[in-house]
């Protein structure tokens, strides 16, 4: 049975919807969350359908319900909020690029943290990389009951917050640390949502800011130099010095929230709030 980890922390009225990445949890962006909120942020860490469960509870999802999760958290945090971010670890932050790419005059920015489009990170396996072959193989029936198994260092430099997250992982408590493996059918789906987002790369206007490990395990810099010649918007991009691919919870997470406050601050002091055209009325009759 999958157990609800979502979490809301309301504050002021620029908020931010957190997005995990695939076989994860929102436990991987609380950290972030609650340094967002402390700088006056109202924060929706939001659980992706199907996830937070068992492995068959994934298999039954594909990138069609992620993404009509993203979605519904998004309209419930935009009637709290008049700016709105939407911020992402790994296929998280393709599934926040699709989200601007689809409602461009919803999403006033973009936090895109280890962005994933392929996984070809230093430890992942030759066979690894070439996952993306995944939605043809799959396709013809092969595959249904293999998966790819998370391996050391399980995107984690800290070896503190490695062990107890990887501990969780490993011992079966989804919702604390995520699955331990990848089946093929959901990274199927993962590289059907990844082309689909790299279609759609060029219409993206929104501002993003693009922060990546440089020594990242699962996803190299390759997947930076997509986001930054494949959008139509500003890029600011920051290159972590001492972490691995969970930079929400690894040895500079704080820089992560620093640098994503100064971003969506700049925007929300800069971007005029659209009023709904009837308060527009009702002002100028005043």
């Amino acid at each position: 049975m999958i157990k609800p980890v979502d979490f809301y922390m309301p504050g002021g009225r620029s908020g931010v919807l957190l997005i995990h990445g695939l076989t994860g949890t929102p436990t991987e962006m609380r950290f972030v969350a609650k340094g967002l909120n402390r700088n006056g942020f109202t924060v929706y860490g939001m659980q992706l359908a199907g996830h937070c469960g068992s492995e068959e509870d994934l298999l039954k999802t594909g990138w069609h319900d992620w993404y009509r999760s993203v979605c519904a958290a998004a309209d419930r945090l935009r009637q709290d909020v008049d700016h709105m971010f939407v911020a992402g670890l790994s296929m998280g932050a393709l599934l926040a690029l699709k989200l601007a790419a689809d409602r461009p005059d919803e999403v006033d920015g973009l936090g895109l943290f280890g962005t994933t489009f392929f996984y070809d990170g230093w430890t992942i396996p030759w066979i690894g990389k070439l996952s993306f072959m995944l939605p043809l193989v799959t396709s013809l029936g092969f595959g249904r009951h293999r998966k790819f198994h998370e391996c050391f260092p399980y995107g984690i430099k800290d070896e503190r917050i490695r062990q107890r997250i990887a501990g969780s992982m490993l011992n079966g408590d989804s919702a604390a640390g995520g699955l331990a493996g990848n089946p093929w059918p959901s990274l199927a789906e993962f590289y059907r949502l990844s082309f689909l987002v790299r279609r759609q790369l060029h219409t993206i206007q929104t501002p993003c800011l693009v922060v990546h490990a440089k020594d990242d395990d699962v996803a190299s810099l390759k997947n930076v130099r997509m986001v930054v010649r494949g959008v139509g918007g500003p890029v600011e991009t920051v290159l972590l010095e001492n972490s691995y691919h969970m930079i929400t919870v690894d040895q500079e997470r704080n820089q992560v929230i620093e640098r994503s406050s100064r971003f969506f601050n700049h925007i929300a002091n800069t971007r005029f709030v659209h009023m709904p055209e009837r308060a527009q009325v009702v002002a100028a009759t005043e």
